[in-house]
């Protein structure tokens, strides 16, 4: 069996250096979130985000593909939150 490179450029764009579904400024990994934390399936996720079903599996599809890459950027992103949380939050625990 010969895989087919699939072309998701019709549902995913970039936007500042990540995936974004076309014309929706939602970061995949927003809806990758919700499925990993919540275990959603595929109608759940088309339902609370309204996309098509097609949008979904371009999603799913693309993070399988870019897996290792996509959870660095977001291991990055979270320590680089915990930073300024960290630097510039008020402490209210006196």
């Amino acid at each position: 069996m010969i895989a087919e490179k699939v072309d998701l450029s019709k549902y995913i764009e970039m936007r500042n250096d990540r995936p974004h579904i076309r014309g929706r400024r939602l970061p995949i990994m927003i809806v990758i979130g919700t499925q990993k934390a919540n275990n959603y399936t595929v109608e759940q996720l088309c339902y609370d985000y309204t996309l098509s079903k097609a949008q979904v599996l371009a999603v799913l599809l693309y993070y399988q593909e870019h897996q290792e890459e996509l959870d660095k950027l977001e291991e990055l992103d979270r320590q680089e939150e915990k930073e300024l949380f960290d630097r510039y939050a008020r402490d209210h625990r006196k």
